[in-house]
């Protein structure tokens, strides 16, 4: 997550300073720590390793030489020996949270989220109330699929830190994520607004888009579109939006756009095949709809829009076989009902296509009675 490893990047930059009450080092030890400090702090991490290690040269129980090294490392990409420098600083470190800590982001940036989580959730019951700790603890609860255990670690922590968006992403991706999405979205939507963030508003906007909610999904879809329209699958998710608006203005041109960047992009191939399809234009509905069924066979909306294709250019027979192996799986699927009993009449098949007229009728008021669906 975005937001999140550049909370990684602040932290991972800030040196251990010399802990107070420890033994002094012997001159020339310090002032190679001292330079490091020095270097570390003004990003020159290649600098702050050398005289990091020219000090436990010189006094290899240096503590805090061998943390700063530590950070240094992992600052630069070198998370094994990153990990290997903590994990021995670990050993005699007075302020254990902080080297573990350090661990902990090495392991993060490393991509070994297990450990990570492990190391932060012990700095986090060092410092419950140390809130970075929490909300990269937090993070990798979310990349560990424990959405819930997220939720609940970052929800209490959450008054009196509104304006960390850190927290908030996190905390808003949790609860979208456990159904909890009339909490959730409206974080996201002002972490997203707050921090211009395109991934924030792709978040939201998917999420609205689940929930059927159209018109706030294009909105939060074109602004992240505004922002960064070189995000996967944006395209294709705009074109969805738009579509169930009944804008093809705006529809058919994401979806355009999105096969350009994947040609075999199977939901464009589908949405953009039905529209051509609506509009009769069977020369470019077919090969779309055809891809998107060689793509998904068994995608009950591929099957049921070529099937439709095929009975709108004559192929009644092949239409018949398709939409009557639709109705087998799904036999209260509205739709291919209502097809099929067209099909039969243009079959010559009268009470075939009077059985299917009077059974489009059953589902409509089972479906009046029930209502509308919940979201």
């Amino acid at each position: 997550m975005r937001i999140v490893f550049g909370l990684v990047l602040a932290l991972a930059a800030q040196p251990m300073v010399a802990q107070a009450g420890q033994s002094t080092p012997v001159a020339s030890a310090d002032e190679h720590l001292r330079s490091g400090i020095d270097a570390q702090g003004r990003g020159d991490v290649k600098d702050a390793i050398e005289e990091y290690r020219k000090a436990l040269a010189l006094e290899p129980g240096l503590v805090e030489a061998r943390a700063n090294l530590g950070a240094a490392l992992s600052a630069d990409g070198q998370f094994d020996a990153a990990i290997e420098e903590d994990t021995r600083a670990l050993a005699t470190a007075p302020d254990k949270a902080a080297v573990r800590m350090n661990l902990a982001l090495a392991y993060y940036k490393k991509g070994d989220i297990p450990n990570a989580h492990t190391e932060f959730e012990a700095v986090h019951a060092a410092r419950p109330r140390d809130v970075p700790a929490a909300v990269l603890l937090g993070d990798t609860d979310l990349k560990l699929d424990r959405m819930a255990d997220a939720a609940a670690l970052l929800g209490p922590m959450e008054a009196g830190h509104e304006s960390n968006m850190d927290l908030e992403y996190v905390l808003a991706f949790a609860l979208i994520q456990i159904g909890k999405a009339e909490d959730g979205i409206p974080r996201m939507e002002r972490v997203a607004q707050t921090t211009h963030s395109a991934d924030s508003y792709v978040v939201a906007g998917d999420s609205l888009l689940r929930r059927n909610d159209f018109r706030k999904a294009a909105i939060d879809l074109d602004a992240a579109m505004a922002l960064n329209p070189a995000l996967p699958g944006l395209h294709t998710m705009v074109g969805q939006a738009h579509d169930a608006l009944g804008e093809t203005d705006k529809s058919v041109p994401a979806f355009e756009a999105a096969l350009k960047e994947n040609p075999k992009d199977f939901t464009a191939c589908l949405y953009l095949g039905a529209t051509r399809l609506k509009q009769r234009d069977y020369e470019n509905a077919r090969p779309l709809l055809e891809l998107a069924l060689q793509l998904q066979p068994d995608w009950p909306q591929a099957r049921l829009e070529v099937a439709k294709l095929n009975g709108m250019t004559g192929k009644y027979d092949e239409a018949a076989a398709a939409l009557e192996n639709i109705i087998k799986k799904d036999p209260k699927w509205l739709d291919p009902h209502v097809e099929l009993a067209a099909i039969y009449y243009k079959l010559h098949r009268p009470e075939d296509g009077e059985r299917e007229r009077k059974i489009v009728e059953e589902i409509q008021a089972e479906q009046q009675k029930a209502g509308p669906p919940k979201q």
